[in-house]
């Protein structure tokens, strides 16, 4: 045990300390707890899971949307030192199951909602958190019971104790189940506070899934700093900018395709917001200088699941002075790019590596680990590069790089020159099969252009071998909900235009 994190919960603690500071805001309802509020209510429900056997190091699925709730049940899970699953809402009942399985769930909880899906995980008890019995009759899913909190005692624990499991997006396989310490999500909220800064009347906005780590990220950090988290259900344009200036939100994690959407609407964003984390996905020089020109406080960002979020961040400033780079790495982070085995030199690309109290222990899959860290580091898979002053720029990932004709071409290089086309709202591009060439680069695009006109756009920028041979011109773009473009169902959409 070490003194440098809390003993037990983090909000156990921040209760004690600032108990009437304003905690938790539900953005749709207008309900808000205050932080003894709060703790009490998850001391309730901390009890309901204590009857049901939750202790150190169970594991807990959760199958909710995202909402107060989730909040309240992470911080119970926590309180009785439980290990939380977040599970996707939007992913399949097979799929839900063989993530459950694979991270040996013990205990499933769900919603009203998502209760008839609970029914076809395997998890046995599953219950549910919403107490109506229509529920039950229709599922067959039993409410959480009710039990006295006056005798829980909130559970200590180790800064290296597993607290999460939580499940990448999957966008080019199997999703990974990566797993996370104490340590990790705490070291995270402290770097990140280093680098974005804290003032004590601090709203952050969180109207991202909470199942990915940039919707969750945020229940943890606004409890260490005694700040207060504003949850919407789901985002939506029109409504997130409302919610921003009701709420007098000061800080905000997006992905580019929000950002575009709220200014698509005509959004100017209020005095009161200073932050605007804006990661998940690269972001065009356009959407960025867009943004800048509406005075949008962007903090470009690089960030994975398997360093509980944040990597390198770039400030307004610097997301000005130079777009596309996602600035210095945080505090306690340390970069390398290796060129196979070997550190690349300054402006040489090679894979992003990186260590430090944030960088997960490994995965559920013990072959994962041994692949992706070694004594450098966690290797992210991404490609990418620094410059002299130390600011990162991301390139694309290895995974993704085509081989056409016996040359590397990489996806985000191609991508980068079709944004340049004043037209263009979002490109993805990936590798196809190719008879001929092994592989072909092939571009899906969203804008007012036609397919020719990309090609010869790219001749001008693109070496010949860099230019789509396939290009179609579509409405939107796949992406999860987290943000990250869809690689799967990009290739799918692109192979039926052969």
């Amino acid at each position: 045990m070490t003194d440098r994190w809390p003993r037990y919960d983090v909000l156990t603690h921040r209760a004690r300390t600032t108990p009437e500071r304003t905690a938790l805001i539900d953005a749709d309802s207008g309900e808000r707890w205050r932080y003894r509020a709060l703790d009490g209510a998850v001391d309730s429900l901390a009890a309901s899971l204590d009857d049901l056997g939750v202790s150190l190091g169970t594991r807990v699925g959760i199958l909710l949307s995202t909402g107060p709730t989730y909040v309240r049940l992470l911080h119970a899970i926590w309180r009785l030192g439980g290990v939380a699953v977040p599970l996707n809402v939007q992913k399949t009942d097979a799929q839900l199951a063989a993530q459950a399985q694979r991270a040996a769930v013990d205990l499933l909880v769900c919603s009203g909602e998502t209760a008839a899906s609970a029914t076809e995980l395997g998890v046995d008890p599953a219950v549910s958190i919403d107490d109506a019995a229509d529920v039950e009759t229709a599922t067959g899913v039993a409410p959480l019971p009710d039990a006295a909190a006056e005798t829980l005692v909130p559970i200590a624990r180790d800064v290296d104790s597993l607290a999460l499991l939580l499940f990448t997006s999957g966008t080019t396989g199997q999703p990974k189940g990566v797993r996370l310490t104490r340590e990790n999500l705490l070291a995270s909220a402290e770097a990140s506070a280093y680098r974005l800064g804290v003032k004590p009347g601090d709203r952050w906005l969180c109207c991202l899934p909470m199942y990915h780590m940039g919707g969750l990220a945020p229940a943890v950090r606004t409890a260490l700093y005694g700040t207060t988290l504003v949850v919407q259900r789901e985002f939506d344009a029109s409504e997130t900018a409302a919610v921003i200036d009701e709420y007098e939100i000061s800080g905000v994690s997006l992905v580019p395709t929000m950002v575009k959407r709220m200014l698509d609407a005509g959004w100017t964003p209020p005095k009161n917001l200073d932050t605007v984390l804006l990661g998940g996905a690269p972001a065009s020089e356009s959407l960025l200088e867009r943004a800048l020109d509406r005075e949008v406080p962007v903090y470009a960002t690089y960030g994975t699941t398997e360093t509980a979020s944040q990597i390198a961040t770039a400030s307004p400033q610097q997301t000005a002075d130079c777009p596309g780079t996602v600035g210095q790495p945080l505090v306690t982070t340390t970069i390398r790019i290796l060129d196979g085995d070997e550190p690349a030199d300054v402006g040489e690309t090679g894979e992003i590596v990186v260590s430090g109290p944030t960088v997960t222990p490994g995965y559920l899959d013990e072959d994962r680990t041994t692949e992706a860290v070694d004594d450098y580091g966690f290797h992210t898979g991404d490609v990418g590069y620094r410059d002299a002053d130390g600011r990162l720029w991301i390139v694309g990932r290895l995974d993704d790089r085509i081989v056409s004709g016996g040359e590397n071409v990489d996806p985000e290089v191609v991508a980068g020159a079709i944004r340049e086309h004043p037209a263009v709202d979002e490109v993805a591009v990936v590798g196809l099969p190719d008879e001929e060439w092994g592989e072909r680069v092939a571009a899906l695009v969203v804008g007012a252009v036609d397919t020719d006109e990309i090609r010869e756009h790219c001749r001008e920028r693109l070496a010949e071998f860099e230019v789509p041979k396939t290009v179609v011109v579509t409405d939107r773009i796949p992406r999860t909900p987290s943000g990250t473009v869809d690689r799967e169902a990009v290739r799918e959409r692109l192979r039926g235009a052969d």
